[in-house]
């Protein structure tokens, strides 16, 4: 039960991070929409076997994380809760690519072990990136961001319904879930025949809340638009966040710069 309410109050904490005042907050959502999708973009043109290439596009989440002032613990927890999709993907990889293609203190290293340790990394980038766009921008944002960017709206409302009924479909589930630990006593109440019960009332539950839900969105005049309640447009500092950093993530594919960086470093001490 506790775990249950804990998951549920971090999704809706992180929505409500979307609200704080910050300059990262004040971005328009079509400059921090478009800047996540090229990150994204990036990440995933590496090729499979590149780590160190990948190196400094840490730096993205990171600069954000801290001027969103945005909690990290949150996010590493977020990270971690959905990683066992990326394990699951590259599980197999040092067993299918044994070939050996790097040493690390006379140690080597076969292929599948560094391409599974590219695909966590990229994981970790893209996924915390997309966290971090919902944080500082909130989901409803992210569909007006779509909408301005002329994305069709069947698609844009489809997305937002989908948001907004999983807490829906969540406020329906703590409510069964506390009234069935308030009636189980001494292990009664728990067992699967109960759980198949509960699945079938919170489906029945759920479309009975979403025909209110449609009821009283018509009777409010929804016309499939979405209005912000603070209007914003692309400024200045808009402009030079998305070029800053567009220049950085093209600067990263084509130069290795970790590598770059050790060289130089190398050079310098070996002239000291």
């Amino acid at each position: 039960m506790a775990s249950f309410d804990s998951a549920y109050f971090d999704i809706k904490y992180l929505d409500t991070l979307s609200y704080q005042d910050t300059a990262i907050h004040r971005l328009d959502p079509r400059v921090k929409l478009l800047t996540t999708a090229i990150f994204i973009l990036t990440v995933v043109s590496f090729s499979k076997y590149e780590l160190t290439g990948l190196a400094p596009l840490l730096v993205f989440p990171v600069i954000l994380v801290s001027r969103a002032d945005l909690p990290v613990g949150l996010l590493l927890k977020k990270i971690v809760a959905v990683s066992p999709f990326a394990v699951l993907v590259g599980a197999f990889n040092p067993l299918f690519d044994q070939q050996v293609i790097a040493h690390l203190g006379g140690m080597p290293i076969s292929g599948g072990w560094i391409s599974f340790a590219s695909i966590l990394i990229r994981f970790m980038l893209t996924v915390s990136a997309a966290l971090i766009l919902i944080a500082t921008t909130s989901f409803p944002g992210i569909c007006l961001a779509l909408e301005r960017l002329k994305v069709p709206r069947a698609l844009i409302v489809q997305l937002y319904f989908l948001y907004y009924f999983i807490f829906v479909l969540m406020d329906e589930a703590l409510r069964m879930v506390r009234a069935r630990n308030m009636r189980a006593f001494d292990g009664r109440g728990t067992g699967l025949r109960v759980y198949v019960h509960l699945l079938g009332a919170l489906f029945l539950r759920a479309v009975d809340r979403a025909e209110r839900v449609h009821q009283a969105m018509f009777s409010r005049a929804f016309n499939g638009h979405f209005y912000a309640a603070r209007r914003s447009g692309i400024t200045c500092q808009d402009g030079i966040f998305f070029l800053a950093w567009a220049a950085f993530f093209v600067l990263c594919r084509w130069y290795n710069i970790s590598e770059i960086i050790g060289q130089t470093t190398l050079k310098i001490i070996n002239m000291i």
